[in-house]
């Protein structure tokens, strides 16, 4: 049987895995969906916990780092990135 790796990129509000997802990005290895930037107007999922809670498993945290003295209020990116996979078999 053949297996293909789905990815799923949530950014939450905080560092907390039930914080709210702000952004999102994912790529399908199986060909089953093809998504884009700014395709959906709501998330695949509310936080991090309900993604768990759907069978995606947790690969990667952002580490928690603290802002750069004068930095605290700067925008530049989305710091709490968290990324998800699921295996799928092929027919």
């Amino acid at each position: 049987m053949a297996h293909r790796q789905k990815l799923l990129i949530l950014y939450l509000s905080s560092s907390s895995l039930d914080a709210n997802v702000v952004a999102w990005s994912s790529w399908d290895g199986t060909g089953e969906t093809e998504s884009m930037a700014g395709d959906a107007e709501e998330p695949p999922y509310a936080s991090g916990l309900a993604a768990l809670r759907d069978g995606w498993r947790l690969i990667q945290m952002s580490p928690l780092l603290p802002h750069a003295k004068g930095e605290e209020f700067t925008t530049s990116y989305l710091k709490y990135e968290f990324v998800f996979e699921q295996w799928r078999e092929l027919p």
